[in-house]
């Protein structure tokens, strides 16, 4: 079904070899309990621990990050029948605008498929680097220490041969959860990209309303009709985005400013070159996770405002006064345009990643401040 859109396909491979969407298997079991029973040992780490601030600043990140990773996985559970039924509409979609004979259109889709591949492999390779990293902070440290901090009750981590198979198993779940975590975040923007090209497709019908004969006010009014029938689609399509993900992406607000912030205090405390390297390579893949997310999700909204302004720049005065109707309607819809948000309540635009940028900047000189 969607193994002929290069936009989603790798995303969604990769979440159904897990089992996570579509498919039931044995595998579903392993990486979720395995994570799972992972993440219960880090927060037992956080509350528990009386390490350093360097250590619990790193940790803290992980555990975060980890926790993020299995509530996607749980909510692509929960939701899994609405999940397949967004992405069977989205296959739906796409592929009657390739049908369309139009060189445009067809360009848009090559486009979007394009951009979607190198994301998903953009993101992939991120996750490569951050995975060799966790693995790698524990050879650079100046004691012995775990990729991730965990804490097992009766047990004393840090000690052989507890240690060495704690690491392997810590580094076993790394790419499973690199496997879980990117890919949503991939499948989830390639859903947002098709959605501008939808709108795009959308402005298109609106300007060539022109090449249609004046004299020939049916067919002008069909067509119109039609476009608002397509700027619903539109509509819901989103709202079925924005309700599947719009609390996942309250999650990742919350949890970024915070990350972000420590992070940042965590470079300018430890001592050595390769862990900076390491805690550099971890801000990236978080940052280019989250840039990637609020950078198409403002972009699906300008492109439904611009809808607004295609419909505004048709020949609309030389048309009968029922059709300039019909466009107006466009025109009041597209300026309330739909739009993801953060828990349903904030749209996820540019301005509101540079407010969380600020601050998380703000709240990282206090730190830098107090521990001087």
């Amino acid at each position: 079904m969607f193994e002929d859109i290069p936009l989603i396909y790798m995303s969604i491979k990769t979440l159904k070899f897990w089992s996570l969407i579509y498919d039931r298997s044995w595998r579903r079991l392993v990486c979720l309990s395995m994570t799972t029973f992972m993440v219960l040992t880090q927060f037992s780490y956080i509350f528990q621990t009386d390490e350093g601030i360097q250590a619990i600043i790193r940790n803290a990140y992980c555990t975060v990050l980890w926790f993020n990773t299995i509530f996607r996985a749980y909510m692509l559970l929960l939701h899994g029948e609405r999940y397949q039924n967004l992405i069977a509409l989205m296959v739906k979609y796409y592929n009657e605008l390739r049908q369309s004979k139009d060189m445009y259109i067809k360009h848009l889709l090559d486009e979007a498929d394009g951009n979607g591949k190198i994301m998903v492999r953009g993101n992939l390779f991120l996750g490569l680097l951050t995975s060799i990293g966790f693995g790698c902070y524990p050879l650079f440290a100046n004691e012995r220490v775990l990729p991730f901090g965990s804490m097992i009750p009766g047990i004393n981590e840090l000690k052989t041969p507890f240690y060495q198979f704690w690491y392997v198993y810590q580094m076993t779940m790394t790419p499973i959860g690199c496997c879980m975590y990117i890919p949503y975040t991939s499948l989830v923007v390639g859903l947002i990209m098709f959605g501008i090209v939808m709108c795009k497709s959308l402005q298109y019908r609106l300007k060539t309303l022109k090449n249609i004969e004046y004299n020939s006010h049916q067919s002008i009014q069909n067509s119109v009709i039609e476009c608002i029938k397509y700027q619903n689609r539109i509509i819901r399509y989103i709202e079925v985005i924005n309700q599947l993900t719009t609390y996942v992406f309250l999650i990742e607000f919350l949890a970024f400013g915070t990350l972000l912030c420590a992070l940042l205090f965590l470079l300018i405390i430890i001592d050595s070159t390769a862990q900076t390297v390491i805690v550099c390579a971890y801000i990236s893949m978080t940052f280019a996770q989250i840039l990637a997310l609020y950078w198409y999700a403002n972009e699906l909204r300008e492109q439904n405002l611009a809808v607004a302004a295609a419909a505004y720049e048709t020949d609309w005065f030389l048309f009968d006064t029922s059709t300039q109707k019909y466009i107006l309607l466009i025109i009041m819809r597209a300026q309330r345009p739909s739009t993801i948000k953060v828990g349903d309540n904030y749209p996820m635009t540019l301005e509101l990643f540079q407010s969380l940028l600020n601050a998380s900047y703000t709240y990282f000189t206090l730190l830098k401040r107090v521990y001087g």
